[in-house]
C-alpha cells in the first residue's frame, strides 16, 4: 500500500477504509503496476481516494472510473 494511501485512509472510518484499500489494490492490478515504490503508485492512491468521495460505494467502481481518470492523463 502506498505511504500516501495509509496516511489518508488511517483517520477514515474502517468501512471507508477497507473498500478504498480494495479499489486501490484492484486498480494497480488493473493496471499491471507491481512495484510499491513506482511513483505511479501516489497517483492512483490520490485518484481512487478521489473518486471514492464522490460517493461511490462499489470498490470495482470505483477502481473503473479511477482507470478512466488516469488514463485521460
Amino acid at each position: 500500500m502506498s505511504i500516501y494511501l495509509h496516511l489518508q485512509i488511517d483517520t477514515m472510518p474502517p468501512k471507508d477504509a477497507n473498500r478504498i484499500a480494495k479499489a486501490y489494490d484492484q486498480t494497480l492490478r488493473m493496471l499491471s503496476v507491481r512495484d510499491g515504490d513506482d511513483p505511479l503508485t501516489e497517483m492512483i492512491a490520490k485518484t481512487v481516494i478521489k473518486v471514492a468521495h464522490t460517493g461511490i460505494k462499489d470498490c470495482a467502481e470505483i477502481s473503473a472510473q479511477a482507470i478512466r481518470e488516469l488514463e485521460i492523463r
